[in-house]
């Protein structure tokens, strides 16, 4: 449990000077992120023609330009290079300093923060992958063109939804795997209630929750949405270990908060470039492992209750057009939806924000209340 007096004050500062030590890092190390990825015009090459379901996206084509294709992806990276950097730069001055301040500011350990720091650079890198495929421009090389031409279909675009979905779903193994034979999680906390009990089923269960959560990555859709939001959810989360004592959980959230809040910075429209898969793979995933972390798995539903709307919306969307040939919505995910009913995207954004923050505040209390 959360510790009182001088401690709480302590474990508070820790926590709060490693997240504003990020947003620091992150904010410095944006330019030269950002020159790099201009010059090399890390930006798709092409722009969205169909959707999911294989139709035309008559409102997106209307209400996102041309241009949005010189803006390059991969922004993601300021978001998990940050916590690496940051982790490891304060686990070496533990080493060579006798400073007690410094010390104290170290937040890597096993059995708090190892676990969601290696899905964080994991599965960024597997995003990273995606993303670089699909920047990816025809080669110039007469040997290696015909072979483009040939695998395009496959690569050219970036992995195709269904093999992301196999690489979450691999992730997760290795998650679910470690949660139970390693850490010997078998239930489920239930505020109000207790633990109930899940045996086995613990196991897809957590690759169920981490699929799901990844769904709702299709939040990365205007300019400053996905950054807000991940935001609000890390911190509820960080709130919610430290009041359980779990002290280094909390510091690693704010860590990864304070590099979106970077990342925010340079994203508000016009944005300077976009998260991309290497940030939204990484962010979801990760903040699966969390959530499980802290038992506090019921509420994310809650407290990422953008993600559950974002993706709820799409498939609401596909069943409509597959059982009643008709959309339900005139776009999906739903932010589009609000841009083709004639909101502004700063107004789409900003109260999708405000969502955030509530339900993220709500999650919490029924999680502390429980």
């Amino acid at each position: 449990m959360i510790e009182n007096g001088p401690e709480a004050i302590s474990s508070a500062i820790k926590i709060f000077s490693l997240g504003t030590f990020a947003f620091l890092f992150a904010f410095l190390f944006t330019p030269a992120l950002t020159s790099f990825l201009y010059k090399n015009k890390f930006w798709r090459k092409e722009v969205r023609e169909k959707a999911i379901d294989g139709s035309d996206v008559v409102f997106f084509k209307k209400f996102h330009s041309d241009n949005e294709t010189r803006v390059p992806r991969m922004g993601g990276l300021l978001i998990w290079i940050t916590p690496l950097v940051v982790s490891f730069v304060f686990l070496a001055l533990s080493y060579v300093s006798d400073n007690t301040i410094i010390n104290r500011l170290e937040f890597l350990s096993r059995e708090q923060t190892w676990l969601p720091l290696f899905t964080l650079v994991t599965a960024s890198l597997v995003g990273l992958l995606d993303d670089l495929l699909q920047v990816m421009e025809k080669p110039k090389s007469k040997i290696f063109s015909p072979l483009w031409e040939g695998t395009k279909k496959y690569i050219g675009g970036g992995l195709s939804l269904r093999y992301r979905l196999i690489l979450v779903a691999l992730i997760g193994s290795v998650g679910a795997w470690w949660f139970y034979f390693k850490l010997g999680q078998d239930v489920i906390h239930i505020p109000g209630v207790g633990e109930f009990f899940v045996g086995l089923l613990f196991l897809p269960i957590f690759i169920i929750v981490m699929l799901a959560v990844y769904s709702g990555g299709v939040i990365d859709g205007i300019d400053g949405l996905s950054g807000g939001a991940f935001a609000s959810m890390f911190t509820a989360y960080a709130v919610i270990s430290l009041a359980q004592g779990q002290i280094n959980i909390a510091a690693f959230c704010l860590v990864i908060v304070g590099a979106l809040l970077a990342f925010l910075w340079f994203n508000i429209p016009p944005a300077r470039f976009y998260m991309g898969e290497t940030g939204i793979l990484g962010l979801t995933t990760t903040l699966t492992v969390i959530a499980f972390l802290t038992n506090a798995v019921v509420v994310l539903p809650i407290i990422a209750f953008l993600l559950v709307l974002e993706s709820g919306s799409v498939i609401l969307q596909l069943l409509s057009k597959k059982f009643r040939n008709k959309k339900l919505l005139l776009a999906a995910p739903i932010h589009h939806h609000f841009e083709a009913k004639g909101w502004p995207h700063y107004k789409v954004t900003m109260r999708f924000w405000i969502i955030g923050v509530v339900v993220a505040i709500v999650g919490v209390v029924v999680q502390l209340l429980g």
